[in-house]
């Protein structure tokens, strides 16, 4: 038995280099948003479970939204594992929210050919000035309050809070916290070279290797604790994006977003006028839901949406109320002005481009107009066939009865009955069906002449 025990123990799966070191690198190369946010948090709990004694975040970013930058740089500031942040390879960039990332590392380095800086906050909302364009460097809290329109007061708040916290990430790693201020408050970008000379950043590297090799031996103080980075002949793990970060990074699409919505409704629209065919509905509701959630991951304007709506129940209602075209022009211009407001962000990458905008309210009043049109249009269509298509069909007497009888509708013989008297060749129309007998009265006409 304590053998069987003892082989039992060497067959169990103890990791094989437990004792081993290891670093893990995250890959981050699109705009921060929620998914990219998932994605590194995920990354630094699986390197602190793993025993890592170093994260590598190899970033290239054109910026991206506020929150999830900042749920990033919470995870990075509050991991017990360092977390050297690499911009690579060649020609990458740490651009607005990449900069504040680099600054909140443990280690900051950058590979040859890169750039980081223009970390000025965007102006947020419709009627903002356009995100591309530096701002100006901004005066006293005091003078602002005085003179500054309401816009104005807002967009200097902003400012003031972008300065104050990438200032209070530089001090805490002890990095150029004035060039910092100006990255926000100017907009200024600065090379790999530049920023290691002015003690921007730490190391430049033209790759993973190299870092290790610069980075081992310092020490750094991580989750409150001092340590001493050693990687010497660590093994570098790469921890990729999965399965359920890909698809949050394709659903997290506004342009994506939008397709999603439009194609759910669709096939709710289609469902309901034409009940019955089951799969535009099943499609549709999956669509519109994904559509949902995705908005519910992005910086998304209420007004917007519901300006959609309101263009598509314009759209409907000229189906059923036609007003000339006035209820479906209003329908177009209201659907392009809330897909244009949609996304309330000019971050660059999160913007619906204007050429799928109007594409989408194209074929979203062809396809309303003319399918659902012509679903309404053939269940107004009068009945043409069946027993529904008898009721006020006109017949003719076949011999004279009283109760009962036989007369000859739309070419078949039917047993007829009326409360009245009829004569062979007596025009009559129907009045009801009772199983296979025909309720019958005599024709208006036919009764006037009788009578007379």
């Amino acid at each position: 038995m304590p053998q069987l025990v003892l082989l039992l123990l060497l067959l169990l799966p103890f990791p094989a280099a437990a004792g081993a070191k290891a670093v893990t690198v995250l890959t981050l190369d699109s705009a921060i948003s929620p998914a990219s946010a998932d994605y590194v948090l995920r990354g630094l709990k699986r390197a602190q479970e793993g025993g890592s004694h170093l994260v590598v975040l190899k970033l290239d970013t054109p910026g991206g939204l506020d929150t999830s930058m900042r749920d990033i740089v919470k995870g990075i500031v509050a991991s017990p594992v360092p977390v050297a942040t690499f911009v690579a390879p060649g020609g990458a960039r740490a651009a607005s929210a990449g900069t504040y990332i680099l600054y909140a590392s443990h280690i900051a380095a950058m590979a040859p050919g890169t750039n980081l800086g223009a970390a000025s906050p965007v102006q947020i909302g419709i009627g903002g000035g356009g995100g591309n364009e530096p701002a100006a460097p901004a005066r006293s809290a005091s003078a602002a309050g005085a003179s500054a329109p309401q816009g104005d007061t807002m967009t200097l708040k902003h400012m003031h809070d972008a300065s104050a916290y990438i200032r209070s990430l530089a001090q805490l790693r002890g990095r150029n916290a004035d060039w910092a201020e100006r990255a926000v408050r100017e907009a200024v970008s600065l090379s790999a070279d530049e920023a290691l000379r002015i003690h921007v950043i730490d190391h430049v590297a033209s790759d993973v290797g190299e870092l290790l090799k610069r980075v081992d031996g310092t020490r750094v103080s991580a989750a409150g604790a001092t340590l001493t980075i050693d990687v010497a002949g660590a093994d570098v793990v790469a921890f990729d994006p999965d399965w359920r970060t890909r698809l949050l990074l394709v659903i997290a699409s506004p342009s994506l977003a939008l397709l999603l919505m439009t194609i759910g409704i669709y096939g709710m629209l289609f469902e309901f006028s034409s009940p019955g065919y089951v799969l535009p509905g099943v499609v549709g509701a999956i669509c519109l839901l994904l559509g949902l959630f995705a908005l519910q991951m992005l910086p998304f304007s209420a007004t917007g949406l519901a300006l959609m709506a309101l263009g598509i129940a314009f759209l409907v209602a000229e189906v059923f109320v036609p007003t000339s075209g006035a209820l479906a022009v209003g329908g177009v211009v209201a659907f392009i002005a809330g897909a244009t407001m949609l996304i309330d962000t000019d971050i660059a990458g999160f913007g619906i481009p204007l050429a799928l905008i109007f594409t989408v309210a194209g074929v979203t009043a062809l396809f309303v107009l003319v399918v659902v049109g012509m679903a309404v249009r053939s269940r107004r269509r009068p009945v043409v066939s069946g027993r529904e298509e008898l009721a006020g069909g006109a017949g003719e007497v076949l011999a004279d009865f009283t109760g009962e009888g036989w007369a000859r509708v739309h070419g078949e013989t039917w047993r007829v009955r009326s409360a009245v008297p009829l004569t062979q060749g007596q025009r009559v129309r129907v009045t009801g069906i009772d199983g296979l007998t025909l309720d019958v009265e005599p024709q208006p006409d036919q009764a006037k002449a009788r009578t007379t």
